[in-house]
């Protein structure tokens, strides 16, 4: 295999690599995303439901249970590392919604490596297509050449 040939396939490989790291950012994107509609949801929540509400309680594996709001104002949130403290609603909306700026900052850092990949990877696009029109090329001065040489 030609030098020629070994620099695509290196290049190719890399195109590889890097769509692959492209894609596990997109669903780590993904993922930060839901976990945002679900804070959203758990605000919506607090807001609307009063204490005597009815709610649906999942317990797992696609099961609920139906309980009463006891008080609105005693509302368990998780605050990471295993622990969750109780807060008066509006602390507890508060807490959330600082988790949801932290999701922001952790999306925009994210799709800001996932756009410095997509442009290092056209880049290499452009080079490996400007490789193979370079091989061409010389493919057809080659046989233009053997050509000339048949005809002598």
């Amino acid at each position: 295999m030609g030098g020629g040939q070994q620099q695509l396939q290196q290049l190719s490989q890399e195109l590889q690599a890097l769509d692959e790291e492209i894609e596990e950012l997109e669903g780590e994107i993904a993922d930060l995303r839901e976990e945002q509609s679900d804070i959203d949801d758990a605000v919506e929540a607090i807001e609307t439901l009063d204490t005597g509400s009815t709610v649906q309680v999942p317990l797992g594996g696609g099961a609920y249970l139906r309980a009463e709001v006891q008080d609105i104002d005693e509302v368990i949130v998780s605050l990471g590392g295993n622990y969750s403290a109780e807060q008066e609603q509006d602390d507890a909306i508060d807490v959330l919604r600082s988790k949801q700026e932290a999701l922001d900052e952790r999306i925009e850092e994210t799709q800001a490596e996932v756009d410095e990949l997509e442009s290092e990877s056209d880049e290499l696009e452009q080079q490996a297509q400007q490789m193979q029109q370079q091989m061409q090329q010389q493919q057809v001065q080659q046989m233009g050449q053997a050509q000339e040489e048949d005809g002598e």
